[in-house]
C-alpha cells in the first residue's frame, strides 16, 4: 500500500539551503519603510489626505523575519544566502518563496545577530572566517514593500582574520556587541564605533553562547564542556563562574525575569544520561534555584521569550517544545516539527510567535496559544466535592444513629 503524502502546514516551509539563524526584524524597520514609501507615492498630494495602501496596510497585519544559512563549499551547489521572509499572522503561513534572497557567493553566514533598533545585521562567515555587516535596502526586486538587504561599506576590521565566531549578541539598546570565537576568546566592544571593552583570548576552550543581561551591566558566556561565566561589561572581570557540578553539559544560556520583575539566568544543559534539562540560577548569590529534567533528548537550540514567560527549546531529532517558565511545565510540543536538526530559535517580540529553523532547509512559525489558569477553577471543584464528602459521611452518620434509635425503641 502507498503511503499517502501529507503536505507540508502553511507556516513550514523549505528555502532550498540549510539554515543556522533567524531573528525577527522589528516594526521600526518596518514603519519607517512604510513612511518612505507613503512619502513616495503622495509627495504631491496634502499629507492630510493620505491613505494607506494595500501593502502599507500589510505591513502592520504581518511580521517579517530573516534567515541566514547555505551549504559552505560551493563545490556543494548548496547556495549560501540571507533570506527575508513574510508570516502572515491571520492566515497562520510563511511566504514561499522568501521576499528577497541575498546571495553571499562562497561566504557561509553561520550566526547572526540583529541590531535592536534596526540598524542592520551582523553575520559571522563560516568561510572565511570573518564578520560582514548588511544593511536594510529598499530593492526595486523584492515582491513585498521593496524590503531587502545589501553588503555594507562598513568594515568590521576588529573581527576580521580572528577565527570563526560561534556567538554574536547585541545588548538590548544596541550599543554593545559581543562576539564569541571557536578559539575560545571573548571579545565585546562599543556600538558603533567598535572601541574594544573586554578582549579575553581565553574565555574558554569553546564558546558556544553569549547573552547580555537587560540593563546591559553583564554578560554571559559559555563555553564547550566547561564552566559557564558572568562578567561585569565595564569592568571587565569574571563575577561568577558556574560550574556543571552534576555532570552536565551546559549547551545555551539566557538572562530572564520572573514574573516579579526578579532576574534569573536559565542555562539549557544535558545531563549526564542525555536528557536536555534547564538550570536556573539566582543572578545575586549566582546559586542554583532550580534544576529541570524537560526532554529525553539534548536542547541543540534555546531560547527565552522577551516577556520572560516561556522558554523554547529544540531538539537534534527535529521536536520544539514550549515550557512554561513559571512551573517549568511543557506548553506545547510538536514532534518532528523539522526534519533535522534544530539550529536556531527565537521569539517574536511580542512573545506570541517562535520561529525555528533547521539544517534541513525549513523554517517555522509557531504561534503560541496561552493556556489559561484552572488552578483556581480546580481549587474550587476539589473543595466542593470535598464537602459533598463530609456532608454524605454526616448524613450517613446520622442515618446510621436514627436506625439504632428505632431498634432501641422496640425493644
Amino acid at each position: 500500500m502507498v503511503k499517502k503524502h501529507v503536505p507540508d502546514p502553511p507556516n513550514l516551509k523549505k528555502y532550498g539551503v540549510p539554515l543556522y539563524s533567524v531573528a525577527w526584524i522589528p516594526q521600526s524597520i518596518l514603519k519607517s519603510l512604510q513612511n518612505v514609501t507613503t512619502d513616495d507615492d503622495h509627495s504631491s498630494d496634502d499629507a492630510a489626505d493620505h491613505k494607506s495602501s494595500p501593502e502599507t496596510e500589510a505591513v502592520d497585519a504581518g511580521k517579517y523575519l530573516v534567515f541566514a544559512g547555505g551549504g559552505g563549499d560551493s563545490r556543494s551547489g548548496i547556495p549560501n544566502s540571507v533570506l527575508l521572509a513574510h508570516f502572515d499572522v491571520v492566515s497562520d503561513s510563511l511566504s514561499d518563496p522568501p521576499v528577497f534572497k541575498l546571495g553571499t557567493n562562497s561566504e557561509l553566514p553561520y550566526r547572526m545577530a540583529l541590531h535592536p533598533n534596526g540598524e542592520g545585521i551582523i553575520c559571522a562567515m563560516e568561510k572565511p572566517k570573518c564578520c560582514r555587516w548588511f544593511d536594510w535596502d529598499q530593492n526595486e526586486d523584492a515582491e513585498i514593500h521593496k524590503l531587502g538587504l545589501k553588503v555594507s561599506e562598513k568594515l568590521l576590521t576588529q573581527l576580521d582574520n580572528v577565527g570563526q565566531q560561534l556567538a554574536l549578541a547585541f545588548n538590548n539598546d544596541g550599543t554593545t556587541l559581543a562576539a564569541g570565537g571557536e578559539d575560545g576568546s571573548l571579545r565585546v566592544f562599543k556600538w558603533p564605533s567598535m572601541e574594544n571593552i573586554l578582549n579575553e583570548s581565553n574565555a574558554h576552550s569553546t564558546v558556544k553562547d553569549l547573552h547580555f543581561s537587560s540593563d546591559g551591566k553583564l554578560i554571559v558566556s559559555l563555553g564547550g564542556g566547561g564552566p559557564c561565566r558572568v562578567w561585569d561589561v565595564s569592568s571587565a572581570i569574571v563575577l561568577a563562574t558556574l560550574a556543571n557540578e552534576n555532570r552536565e553539559n551546559f549547551s545555551s544560556c539566557r538572562f530572564s525575569q520572573t514574573n516579579d520583575g526578579t532576574q534569573v539566568l536559565y542555562i539549557a544543559a544535558r545531563t549526564d544520561k542525555g536528557f536536555g534539562s534547564i538550570v536556573t540560577w539566582n543572578t545575586q548569590t549566582w546559586e542554583r534555584i532550580s534544576s529541570k529534567h524537560i526532554l529525553r533528548d539534548p536542547i541543540c537550540a534555546f531560547n527565552v521569550s522577551a516577556d520572560g514567560k516561556f522558554l523554547a527549546c529544540g531538539t537534534p531529532e527535529g521536536d520544539i517544545v514550549i515550557v512554561n517558565s513559571t512551573n517549568m511545565q511543557i506548553q506545547t510540543m510538536i514532534k518532528k516539527a523539522h526534519l533535522g536538526v534544530v539550529t536556531a530559535l527565537a521569539f517574536s517580540p511580542d512573545s506570541r510567535a517562535l520561529a525555528s529553523v533547521s539544517m534541513d532547509s525549513s523554517a517555522r512559525v509557531t504561534i503560541i496559544e496561552e493556556k489559561k489558569n484552572g488552578g483556581g477553577l480546580s481549587l474550587w471543584i476539589a473543595i466542593f466535592i470535598f464537602l459533598l464528602a463530609i456532608a454524605a459521611s454526616f448524613l450517613k452518620v446520622e442515618g446510621i444513629e436514627k436506625l439504632k434509635l428505632q431498634y432501641y425503641n422496640q425493644l
